[in-house]
């Protein structure tokens, strides 16, 4: 096939709207992934409203990566958009069910991927790869154990996939937000809308404001068509000057 594809994994939350959006205006056949698209009416709804995009509802990695190479032979982009509720609580207030659910969407899932993505990208010979992960880490507060163990973890995983796949020509990079307006972490009606949520923002985050999607949208297009292969196993912050000294001194 001559068109360019690119994966984009749970394509309804974090930065899967954006990177779905940049991707179709840059000429890719977007295979959009998430699991509400096991849903027949809920894939064809999304398949209507974004041309371009093939949805698909496969639950496994593996699975997932199969129907990719067996379909369209190759992948040109992968763009691994992790996402799960952050839990905030006490470690000893803690439900261990919760932590191991969190790994096992942000750190498992995406290295069940790649595992099943290196073989067939090593053999390709190129392709961007592209982790969606957290600069959380970079302050992390009380309670937050749970999701900056698993965003730890993540960025981690980038580092170990660049050191893999650097011999082959194939970058694995990470954008890492922190205060990007999604439904998901900062969603409009508190974050935006909210005088109490504006002002909060206003006062953290250095750019006086949450990040745009189209914001990291560019930023997803710089990674997935870059002609060469040297800038990898960079986790690139994307949070508008976060953390900074507060704007008023204590």
């Amino acid at each position: 096939m001559g068109n360019k594809i690119a994966l984009v994994t749970n394509v309804l939350d974090y930065v899967g709207p954006p990177a779905v959006k940049a991707l179709l205006e840059n000429g890719y056949d977007v295979v959009a992934h998430d699991p509400a698209f096991q849903d027949a009416n809920q894939q064809e709804d999304y398949k209507s409203d974004n041309p371009g995009t093939i949805p698909l509802g496969i639950g496994e990695p593996d699975k997932l990566i199969q129907h990719l190479w067996d379909n369209y032979g190759k992948v040109d982009v992968i763009v691994s958009n992790d996402t799960f509720p952050a839990i905030h609580v006490p470690i000893d207030e803690a439900n261990v069910a919760d932590l191991n659910a969190t790994i096992e969407h942000v750190l498992v899932y995406p290295f069940k991927l790649m595992q099943a993505a290196i073989p067939r990208l090593k053999k390709q010979g190129r392709g961007n790869v592209i982790m969606i992960t957290s600069c959380r880490t970079e302050l992390p507060l009380p309670g937050g154990a749970i999701p900056d163990i698993a965003r730890a973890g993540a960025n981690a995983l980038v580092k170990s996939l660049s050191l893999d796949l650097a011999p082959y020509g194939i970058p694995v990079n990470a954008i890492a937000p922190n205060y990007l307006y999604s439904e998901a972490y900062f969603p409009k009606a508190k974050f935006i809308d909210n005088p109490v949520g504006r002002d909060f923002i206003s006062e953290v985050v250095p750019a006086g404001r949450l990040g745009e999607p189209e914001e990291i949208g560019e930023l997803i297009n710089y990674l997935a068509n870059m002609k060469g292969s040297f800038h990898t196993g960079t986790i690139i912050k994307f949070a508008g000057g976060w953390p900074a000294a507060p704007k008023r001194p204590i």
